[in-house]
């Protein structure tokens, strides 16, 4: 079962129509128990970080998110969220990863928001290598930088991260030191 986390943020029924066309069982919740049982977590969003923060704070899921042991997807916000920081009101976010959001700044003609089809490059191989210089479409007017966790770049005014990959745990039974990769 996956869970959807269900707080103060748009396009939860676009995920679960995404869902629903894969044939995937989902939830879409706000209660703790059923998110930390999930076998996995998206966690969508369309909003300000800031307010969402607040939500999150206020409905003690910023504790249970991080804490979460499963795979997690963040999307759109729901990734800025997992950064330490966001300059989009100063917010200090849950710090899955360390790393800034930062606001995209023109150099050129180049519009804030960046909307807009933009081809991935895929730099670690968990991803689906088919992926790879595919065109997805972008609404959002902040970014994270390419960073040790970066495994898909995008470019738009710069080159950003479009997807991250963190390993939060690892589960060993006896492994030698000469068998971890």
């Amino acid at each position: 079962m996956i869970a959807v986390i269900k707080y103060n943020a748009g396009n939860i029924r676009s995920v679960a129509f995404a869902l629903e066309r894969l044939g995937v069982d989902f939830t879409i919740t706000d209660n703790h128990e059923e998110i930390q049982k999930a076998d996995k977590v998206i966690f969508p969003g369309v909003g300000e970080a800031s307010t969402t923060m607040d939500y999150l704070i206020a409905h003690k899921l910023d504790k249970i998110i991080k804490g979460l042991k499963q795979p997690v997807l963040g999307i759109c916000l729901g990734m800025q969220l997992m950064c330490a920081h966001s300059e989009e009101n100063n917010t200090s976010c849950l710090g899955i990863f360390d790393e800034t959001v930062k606001l995209f700044k023109p150099i050129n003609k180049e519009k804030v928001p960046h909307m807009g089809w933009n081809s991935l490059t895929i730099n670690q191989s968990w991803l689906d290598s088919s992926f790879d210089k595919q065109f997805v479409y972008f609404v959002h007017s902040y970014y994270v930088p390419i960073n040790i966790f970066t495994s898909a770049t995008t470019e738009y005014i710069l080159p950003f991260s479009s997807a991250m990959k963190k390993i939060t745990f690892m589960r060993c039974s006896s492994i030698q030191k000469n068998q971890l990769p």
